[in-house]
């Protein structure tokens, strides 16, 4: 089973040598880290997740590239569990993918097929098998390319992708996650979200200062009390209240804030911005 890339030529570059020049500019931009990441020879096991956006590369990506860097420089991961929001609404509420290979630009990557079918097992009903739903989404897919840039196809991925988003299907999902990763080592856990959508930029500001205080916390029904208290556009939330569940068993100890940014500052329009953050999850 082969999953074809949906949003190459429109997220980012549709062919291999410009997507690796793209993302290289991306490390290299002036909202981006500066520089460009080297592998470790080993990992530190320090950085167990990543928050982390999903726009259109020339939009997020330099923010995106922050998080990568730092897990790039310090770690090796055998396989990166990706979750990320459903923004098309077909198949599964919580929709994964247990066999196969995801396909970019830049070639393509296994799924971890003892990891997912041993969440299959232990999650059902709550996870279904459902390709339909990954089709044609793109919050999983573009953070493949910079996985594939810093590791090649020394990793395997584990794609999960919820339209049900509610705080007790996330806790469920992160405390099923734990239990299969709890006997594993060398894994990461991605959460893909972008901030607040198309509000003025002093309000997106404001609105994501409160989101990123509560991501900040570790505590993920924390973020989602911050979230029902009013009126949020953060689109990935699930994904992070799960992700930020599971590593809180694993041993959590901070949650850095490494780059936030807006779509103003790429398009000089702050009538109506997206914002964007890239954070780290470290023991």
């Amino acid at each position: 089973m082969l999953r074809k890339p949906a949003v190459a030529e429109t997220f980012y570059a549709g062919s291999k040598d410009s997507l690796k020049r793209q993302i290289k500019e991306c490390f290299l931009h002036s909202s981006g880290p500066g520089k460009i990441p080297v592998i470790p020879k080993k990992s530190e096991g320090k950085i167990i997740g990543l928050i982390s956006p999903h726009a259109g590369y020339a939009y997020s990506g330099p923010i995106a590239a922050w998080g990568f860097c730092r897990v790039i420089e310090q770690e090796k991961p055998e396989t990166v569990v990706i979750l990320g929001p459903n923004h098309r609404g077909f198949g599964s509420p919580v929709a994964i993918m247990s066999r196969g290979e995801w396909e970019t630009p830049l070639g393509k990557v296994s799924i971890d097929e003892e990891f997912a079918k041993g969440l299959l097992q232990i999650a059902s009903p709550l996870i279904k098998e459902d390709e339909i739903a990954h089709k044609r989404e793109h919050s999983l897919e573009v953070q493949i390319p910079f996985l594939q840039y810093g590791y090649g196809a020394q990793f395997k991925i584990v794609p999960i992708c919820l339209t049900d988003q509610t705080l007790a299907t996330s806790l469920s999902l992160g405390e099923a996650i734990f239990e299969v990763a709890k006997n594993r080592s060398n894994i990461l856990f991605l959460a893909s979200t972008d901030l607040t959508h198309y509000q003025p930029q002093k309000i997106a500001e404001r609105e994501d200062r409160e989101i990123l205080n509560a991501i900040v916390s570790g505590d993920s029904e924390n973020l989602g009390k911050v979230l029902s208290s009013g009126y949020f556009s953060m689109c990935g939330y699930g994904p992070v209240m799960a992700v930020l569940k599971t590593v809180s068993y694993l041993g959590l100890a901070s949650v850095k804030l490494l780059k936030y940014a807006t779509s103003a500052d790429v398009t000089a329009d702050h009538s109506a911005v997206v914002g964007y953050a890239s954070l780290s999850l470290e023991k």
